[in-house]
């Protein structure tokens, strides 16, 4: 995994719009297909253009429901992508398989907070973490039943301890935006951030404000947490040496 912190915008709907974000600072541009409860921005033609177009600008990252091992890789392949977010239940023997066909792809597993206790998001996490790089936690809308891009946040608490208790990266995402990402990551110490319905103006289309202002909270954030550990490793020596 990248050193750096990982700030994801999820549904672009352009090439234009997807190079705005990866101008603006994001590392990764989500793209959601064959979802569950939400409909996709863009059709995987459109979507693998967008892939093309950005060109290395930053990581693309198919963002699926999909529960078949060879149907995903058949998608990540056509679109181009070099990672891919399972958002949905695919079995994990499924996700064993893709593991073993792709070890290349950057996987990353979906644990949504309020679909199941902390205990069983913890045990499927642990599951999973032989065969994925890191995972994502996002909000369950009980009201709605979807799983992820709800713009509503979820107890960061349980977050952080999945954070400290997974021995994968973990990234949150639900509900975060311009306003609230630096509280988050410090609550949280995460590995990345992940943003999609706060990235928006009224009109549905991402904001480049508001996606400049996401990014700069978030860095702000992942950088007081570096400092604080450098501080903190600097008084541990201190202590030793006297």
């Amino acid at each position: 995994m990248n050193p750096d912190p990982i700030i994801q915008a999820a549904g672009a709907r352009s090439v234009a719009e997807a190079r705005m974000l990866a101008a603006a600072g994001a590392t990764h541009v989500g793209l959601p297909l064959r979802l569950a409860y939400h409909k996709p921005d863009v059709s995987d033609e459109e979507a693998r253009v967008i892939v093309a177009g950005l060109a290395g600008r930053a990581e693309a990252v198919l963002i699926t429901y999909l529960e078949d091992a060879a149907e995903t890789l058949a998608l990540c392949r056509f679109l181009g992508v070099s990672g891919v977010q399972l958002h949905g239940a695919m079995p994990l023997a499924e996700v064993r398989r893709l593991r073993a066909a792709a070890p290349e792809l950057f996987v990353i597993k979906s644990l949504v907070v309020g679909s199941a206790d902390e205990a069983g998001l913890l045990v499927l996490a642990r599951a999973h973490a032989p065969f994925v790089d890191a995972f994502l936690t996002d909000t369950f809308d009980p009201a709605t039943g979807a799983a992820g891009a709800t713009g509503k946040t979820h107890d960061w608490a349980v977050s952080a301890r999945l954070v400290r208790a997974l021995p994968r990266p973990l990234i949150l995402a639900g509900g975060l935006n311009p306003g609230n990402v630096e509280a988050a990551v410090l609550a949280v110490r995460p590995a990345g951030v992940d943003a999609h319905t706060g990235l928006e103006d009224a009109a549905g289309d991402k904001s480049p404000v508001l996606t400049g202002a996401f990014v700069a909270a978030a860095r702000r954030g992942f950088a007081r947490i570096a400092a604080g550990r450098v501080a903190a490793v600097g008084v541990a020596k201190d202590c030793e040496s006297q």
